[in-house]
């Protein structure tokens, strides 16, 4: 391994971001909100457009 290796190792290795965990919530947030729109839109079709 060479220097310019090492060095960018270190680097993933670092600290968090200091806002790792509100972009984390952010990202759960809008997967679960694409779920339930999902599901909402799922049973609109599925009532009003399929019969």
């Amino acid at each position: 391994m060479n220097d310019p290796d090492i060095k960018s190792d270190e680097s993933l290795l670092s600290d968090p971001e200091p806002w790792e965990s509100w972009e984390t919530a952010l990202v759960l947030w809008c997967i679960g909100l694409g779920v339930v729109g999902l599901i909402i839109l799922g049973w609109l079709v599925n009532t009003f457009i399929l019969p």
